[in-house]
């Protein structure tokens, strides 16, 4: 048995939806392969644009070197709801994700009040660690901080890369 047996780690990823610069993907993918090296196996994303789409593709790119890692798609409601404001070239990148995930688990049948929090919950009970791009300073209401908040409250480590 190799220690790739042995430690098995799941990652969840949340993040702002304008989080996608050139030099964020540089530092995720690096964090993403040192998480595979220290055992991670299966990453969460939550399917919003933005960091979730960033770290999805990541994940989705780095199974060429690292075939045995795998993307668990945490979706708030079904593809056709969860994208009805996304612009087209959005929807065609989600998609594409979605079909080339390993797994895909929707929290509603439809979009109510609470899908967002439930696949917020569900990213957290997934997750050994969660790796975010989140502004703390924000005075506004958002998933990234409410997901940040409850893995804290958890215990699990969060690593934040804003």
């Amino acid at each position: 048995m190799n220690i790739r047996e042995m430690i098995k780690m799941t990652v969840s990823f949340t993040g702002h939806r304008e989080a996608c610069s050139g030099e964020l993907r540089e530092r995720l993918r690096d964090k993403v392969e040192e998480l595979i090296n220290a055992g991670a196996d299966t990453f969460c994303a939550g399917g919003a644009a933005g960091f979730d789409t960033l770290a999805a593709e990541t994940v989705l790119d780095l199974q060429g070197d690292y075939p045995w890692i795998s993307l668990r798609l945490i979706l708030p409601c079904p593809p056709g709801i969860q994208t009805s404001r996304f612009p087209p070239d959005a929807k065609e990148q989600y998609y594409r994700i979605l079909k080339n995930a390993d797994s895909v688990e929707t929290m509603s049948p439809r979009y109510t009040e609470d899908c967002m929090r439930l696949r917020n919950k569900r990213l957290v009970q997934l997750a050994d660690m969660i790796v975010c791009y989140y502004n703390e300073t924000q005075r506004y209401v958002s998933g990234t901080g409410q997901t940040v908040r409850m893995a804290k409250k958890k215990g699990i480590d969060v690593i934040n890369l804003f």
